[in-house]
């Protein structure tokens, strides 16, 4: 383990920040990112894909200013963490099961941090996926709370059935490293006009997005492989099918959400026993990017939730 850089120049996050890279039991080097301030608690920060830690760190800084400290990292194949393919620009994946191997890693080194406990989750549409996921395989956290999460993708049927069929003659045919057709090969948030984006309705958060990766364009992911799309259907139909963990739960999401599916979103929080959903009225994807005032009811929702769990008895490991 060795320190890994970290570009504070762009994070808009509290002092004292540590990167370090870490190893997957598979060999993949990650980038691990930690605030450590905040005696409350520690919140694990799992993002979205095409992120990375420094577009965390307002986050962290909310979360400080609530008393918790806070933890995240890159997934593989994005940020600063390895990426497998000759083309670094691809988000790919070969199977989701991969990212609980960068989660498994992820935890067993913020725990040797020795950062405060309880532990909550703070995840974020893809990290939703893998949240859940992780929960089920029993992840130590005393409560979750989600933004978008990715339990399913926002698209037509029919082109959900085309995907699906796509992304399985791609891997029969070795091709499932190939860009989805559609999608960019430049990152999104590069590519497009604020007025065109589906992320964000403010304009300074998303030019400060913007400037992250014109400065730091390493940082930067294009559109996901036909693999990772195949996976992501995989994953998302593998996790309706279970029930919810035991934990209390709050989920929010942006009433004009575009990029994850709303319906599939409503029937996991309509079972979750000692879950919440809390819908935005006009807000995008990013709830966490937004306006100032809605960025701010996010953390004080957020931070109000671990606070009970905190001080809760924790329910007993398991599915209801």
């Amino acid at each position: 383990m060795s320190a890994a850089p970290f570009h504070t120049e762009i994070a808009r996050g509290p002092d004292g920040v540590r990167a370090q890279w870490i190893s997957a039991q598979d060999g993949v080097r990650l980038r691990s990112v930690i605030w450590p301030e905040g005696g409350r608690g520690t919140v694990l920060l799992f993002s979205g894909r095409t992120e990375y830690a420094e577009k965390y760190g307002p986050a962290a800084d909310q979360l400080r200013r609530r008393g918790y400290a806070s933890a995240t990292l890159d997934w593989r194949g994005q940020g600063l963490s390895d990426r497998s393919l000759r083309d670094p620009l691809v988000g790919h994946i070969g199977d989701f099961a991969e990212y609980q191997r960068d989660v498994a890693a992820f935890v067993a080194h913020v725990r040797a941090q020795g950062l405060p406990e309880p532990y909550h989750l703070l995840a974020h549409s893809m990290g939703g996926s893998i949240g859940l996921r992780a929960l089920q395989e029993g992840l130590a956290v005393r409560s979750a709370c989600f933004s978008a999460p990715m339990w399913g993708i926002r698209v037509h049927a029919a082109l959900r059935v085309v995907a699906a069929a796509l992304g399985a003659l791609a891997r029969r045919t070795g091709l499932g490293h190939r860009y989805v057709p559609g999608t960019g090969t430049r990152s999104y948030v590069v590519a497009t006009a604020f007025e065109a984006n589906v992320l964000t309705r403010d304009r300074e958060m998303f030019a400060w997005m913007q400037d992250q990766l014109a400065r730091v364009p390493e940082l930067g992911l294009a559109g996901p492989s036909l693999d990772w799309l195949r996976a992501a259907f995989a994953e998302t139909h593998r996790l309706s099918h279970l029930p919810s963990p035991r934990l209390p739960a709050l989920c929010i999401v942006g009433s004009a959400e575009k990029v994850v599916d709303l319906d599939e979103i409503r029937r996991r929080m309509d079972g979750w026993r000692g879950g919440e959903l809390q819908i935005v009225p006009g807000a995008e994807h990013e709830v966490m990017m937004d306006r100032p005032e809605v960025r701010d009811a996010f953390f004080d929702a957020a931070t109000a939730l671990f606070d009970r769990a905190a001080e809760a008895t924790p329910l007993r490991s398991g599915s209801a």
